[in-house]
């Protein structure tokens, strides 16, 4: 149990020292990225360095495999020079025994990450598309509520709120819409409501649409059917509707399971969401990989191997284990592949492969 507790805590610090290093390294490459995106408008320099300090986070979130390859690597790598393996081995316990911890720690770790870290990087996701919104003197033109879709557009005639019971799955076709105009003051000057609209270039066309003039004495009175075909100007896109969803790692993970829902009740194709939400629960098994990998290269003497050949290839398969997962993700998300295939198939594969090797290489 003692040398259990050592390992894992060496572990562990060899984990915090290398997250804290690409830490602070992403962030100085943010904070340089962020001063030449705002050239234009032009930000202070505390003002990027927020930004670099709300988008980090996202990116290492994304990387977490790679440094924790790092540090089983570093651990290995350690305690092969200092002798500890052979120390371990003399005293009577397998290779496979002594895995026992770094496993159980990366488990650990890929828990935390996916139930702590993943809220706290979807919070500063969110926290920097408000702050990057707001210097860019933009914003968010789509949000989702109780299964419904609402928009923001502007127009010649001034801003507009939609709202729409259901939508197709790029949100270009809304049905049981209403659109709200309001005045330059802010108050409802005209409401329209349909049983359809679609996006064309510039306007919707609305289909079986009614409109009540808000500032006439007698509304309903002053109320006129639409021919089908009117258009409302608009300055949405397709383009925009769609990346107004943003990215699914901008929701936590407690709460996707819910956001996914809203999205499937609003007409939305909530599929990403469903390929990244599977690869969070893959975490901690992918980690469990990585651990494995670096084991099965690094776990020897270091008098008796070619260390800095092992060092890589460990290095190179753990990437490729890493890249090849994001292939999945991708091909899930096109659906290429099964949404469960995606996200597992990567994590299984590379945790069985590395113990088949530690089980020819361990005499168990």
């Amino acid at each position: 149990m003692t040398l259990n507790l050592y390992i894992a805590r060496r572990f562990v610090w060899l984990f915090v020292r290398i997250f804290m290093g690409v830490f602070a390294m992403m962030v100085m490459i943010d904070l340089i990225d962020e001063l030449r995106s705002f050239e234009d408008p032009g930000i202070t320099l505390g003002q990027a360095a927020t930004l670099a300090l709300m988008n980090v986070p996202a990116t290492i979130y994304r990387v977490l495999p790679l440094i924790l390859i790092l540090a089983a690597i570093g651990l290995f790598l350690g305690m092969s020079r200092s002798s500890e393996l052979v120390v371990v081995r003399a005293a009577g316990r397998s290779g496979l025994t002594f895995l026992l911890s770094p496993v159980v720690t990366a488990l650990c770790i890929g828990a935390f990450a996916v139930s702590v870290l993943n809220p706290i990087v979807a919070a500063t996701s969110k926290r920097y598309d408000i702050l990057s919104a707001g210097y860019k003197r933009g914003g968010s033109i789509l949000s989702l509520a109780d299964g419904a879709l609402w928009l923001r557009q502007s127009s010649p005639e001034g801003q507009t709120v939609i709202h729409a019971k259901r939508a197709n799955p790029d949100g270009t076709e809304l049905y049981e819409v209403t659109f709200l105009t309001l005045a330059s003051d802010g108050t409802p000057a005209t409401r329209i409501m349909a049983k359809g609209a679609r996006l064309e270039s510039g306007f919707w066309s609305i289909a079986e649409g009614k409109s009540w003039p808000l500032d006439a004495a007698n509304p309903e009175r002053s109320a006129v059917v639409l021919p089908d075909g009117t258009a409302i100007a608009t300055d949405l896109t397709k383009d925009r509707i769609r990346d107004s969803f943003g990215t699914p790692s901008a929701v936590s993970f407690w709460d996707l399971p819910a956001y996914i829902a809203q999205l499937e009740r609003a007409g939305f194709s909530a599929r990403s969401h469903k390929v990244w939400l599977q690869m969070e629960f893959a975490q901690p098994l992918l980690l469990v990989a990585m651990v494995l990998i670096a084991a099965g290269f690094t776990m020897r003497h270091a008098r008796t191997t070619t260390t800095s050949s092992m060092v890589l290839t460990a290095l190179l398969c753990g990437i490729g284990a890493f890249f090849l997962r994001n292939l999945g993700q991708i091909l899930g998300e096109n659906a290429q592949v099964p949404v469960f295939l995606a996200a597992w198939t990567v994590p299984v594969a590379a945790t069985m492969l590395a113990l088949g090797l530690l089980l020819h290489l361990e005499d168990g």
